[in-house]
């Protein structure tokens, strides 16, 4: 290399695609502050209260709820390499992107995974899951997706949870976009594993998974037969850190953990049924003006999320050139569609601090020129 670098500028953007979202000016300064290290007093005492701040989010009184240090797939990792064995039976729900992903990380434990489908778009049906948890009633786990971040579905949990209740298998839950913009209620629900990430509802940059552990989640991975297969993302040895005794493991991300706590306490300060509320109407206004254009939505009503919505194009359109005008003409970035989706959809996300009206005025007046232009 020749020369040094100048320092990169970011472009100033709307993101309104499936993650990550734009971050509030309060949780960029809670990230410059002077770091300190990872066992002070000051920091650890910081660390108890993202662990309540969470907790109240969640839903949950579980006494291991912590943010994993990595982002909502180191998330899911630590969920199944905790819970699961060589061996053991796993049934997972798949509508999408995220629902294949868990199946791949509990192959790769080692487990024997059942399939439960529904269509990329649709709900999964919670009969059929329940029917077929009673046919394995040996399964290690049931997980599902809550909030398909590649769809835009909305996965009904409360019956899963009240049917496994009393049984052994431990119930998951992927709440990676829904945590911060739709209910989540790990308690009520009786979910065993859940866990998110800072990136999309929370408004905070990617790089922390929030999770917690019910009490039997977190024996089920004390009296396993052998180690878990990750030494970093072991709950035990992490658990040590979060907890009482302070344990060293890993040098934890001390600023990112900084944001955190501040964007939690933007979270708080609004009230989650106000900030709920808002993801709810915001998200009915982007998506009336949507088919008020004459544009299909992919989820039926009941089932759409209101923080992320997916929009078929019209006919002869290119969607992935109108994204990209979308971007350098206006600079709102929405995603694409993956999967059998891809070249079909786009994926327009109302996350935390995105989810402003006047982000959807902008959106929609973009739409209408670029449809315009194009002849639609």
């Amino acid at each position: 290399m020749s020369e040094i670098y100048p320092p990169f500028e970011p472009p100033r953007r709307i993101l309104m695609g499936p993650g990550p979202s734009n971050v509030s000016s309060r949780v960029y300064r809670a990230l410059a502050r002077p770091t300190i290290g990872h066992l002070d007093p000051a920091f650890l005492e910081m660390m108890n209260q993202v662990s309540d701040q969470l907790r109240l989010l969640f839903g949950t009184a579980n006494r291991l709820t912590f943010a994993v240090s990595g982002t909502g797939s180191a998330g899911m990792e630590t969920a199944f390499v905790n819970a699961l064995e060589a061996g053991d039976t796993a049934i997972v729900g798949v509508n999408g992107v995220f629902g294949q992903r868990m199946c791949s990380v509990a192959e790769r434990c080692g487990a024997r995974v059942v399939t439960v489908e529904a269509p990329w778009g649709e709900p999964l049906d919670v009969g059929e899951l329940i029917d077929t948890w009673r046919a394995h009633e040996d399964a290690r786990l049931l997980a599902v997706v809550h909030a398909e971040t590649s769809t835009g579905v909305r996965q009904p949990l409360e019956e899963l949870g009240a049917a496994l209740r009393e049984s052994e298998t431990l119930f998951v839950v992927d709440a990676v976009t829904s945590l911060g913009g739709i209910p989540v209620r790990v308690d009520d629900w009786g979910i065993d594993i859940c866990y998110s990430g800072t990136q999309k509802c929370l408004s905070v940059p990617p790089g922390l998974a929030p999770i917690t552990f019910s009490e039997r989640a977190l024996e089920r991975s004390r009296s396993r037969g052998g180690s878990v297969q990750s030494w970093y993302l072991d709950v035990g040895m992490i658990a040590s850190y979060w907890g009482a005794e302070r344990s060293y493991h890993h040098t934890a991300p001390i600023n990112m953990l900084y944001a955190l706590h501040e964007g939690l306490r933007i979270v708080l300060e609004e009230g989650l049924e106000t900030r709920h509320e808002r993801h709810r109407s915001l998200g009915e206004r982007l998506q009336s003006g949507l088919t008020e254009r004459g544009l299909e939505l992919l989820v039926a009503e009941p089932y759409r999320l209101p923080q992320l919505t997916s929009v078929r194009l019209p006919d002869g359109v290119d969607e992935g050139a109108m994204r990209r005008e979308l971007l350098d003409r206006y600079g709102i970035e929405v995603g694409g569609g993956l999967g059998p989706l891809a070249g079909e959809i786009w994926r327009v996300g109302l996350m935390g601090e995105t989810c402003r009206w006047e982000n959807v005025l902008s959106f929609h007046a973009a739409l209408d020129e670029l449809l315009e232009d194009n002849g639609t």
